[in-house]
């Protein structure tokens, strides 16, 4: 049995994102100097990132993105437990892992290292900076992926989707005996 429920933990993310949307909307500042975001950064090679000084269009976009997540998760959870649990969950967990796995993977392999002069980590120390990494004349939007807000946002949502998962599939089975044997009760007698 798990410590803490899956609904517990699902209704905690969601509060998260819309406690995020807040700040993101009101002082976005204040989610980049959390402590949390300068010690992640600091040990993965992240650098600073102005974009989050004030708040601006995108931060407002952010924001309202974040609640509307938010919400619509949190109304789910009011669903009832065969749809949100077996169903609705059992397949947006593996997904959500899924993707932010691979957005922390880019955010930490497409982020120049430091005391390197715009070197991919993975790349040869002789390599020349690529057009694909941060600071280059054609690099794209992922630019903006490139900093420790991101990256430690990434990587907590994938955490935290994996302990979901992982506790999802634990009540999810217990659920289907339960289910099981209600059905074998009332269909025998």
């Amino acid at each position: 049995m798990a410590l803490i429920s899956a609904k517990t933990i699902l209704t905690s993310i969601c509060l998260f994102h819309i406690t995020l949307a807040y700040f993101f909307y009101t002082n976005p500042n204040a989610i980049a100097d959390q402590a949390l975001v300068w010690v992640l950064g600091e040990a993965m090679g992240m650098p600073q990132t102005a974009a989050f000084a004030t708040p601006s269009a995108a931060c407002s976009l952010l924001a309202v993105s974040l609640l509307l997540v938010g919400l619509s998760d949190l109304l789910t959870l009011s669903l009832p437990e065969e749809i949100w649990l077996v169903h609705y969950w059992g397949s947006q967990a593996p997904l959500r892992i899924t993707l932010f796995a691979v957005l922390t993977l880019f955010t930490y392999f497409s982020t120049p290292s430091y005391g390197r002069s715009g070197a991919g980590r993975m790349s040869h120390p002789l390599t020349p900076p690529s057009a694909f990494m941060a600071g280059s004349a054609t690099a794209g939007g992922g630019d903006g992926l490139r900093n420790r807000v991101f990256f430690t946002f990434a990587f907590l949502e994938f955490l935290s989707w994996f302990w979901v998962w992982v506790t999802l599939k634990e009540e999810a089975g217990r659920f289907v005996v339960r289910k099981k044997r209600r059905g074998s009760s009332s269909g025998g007698s």
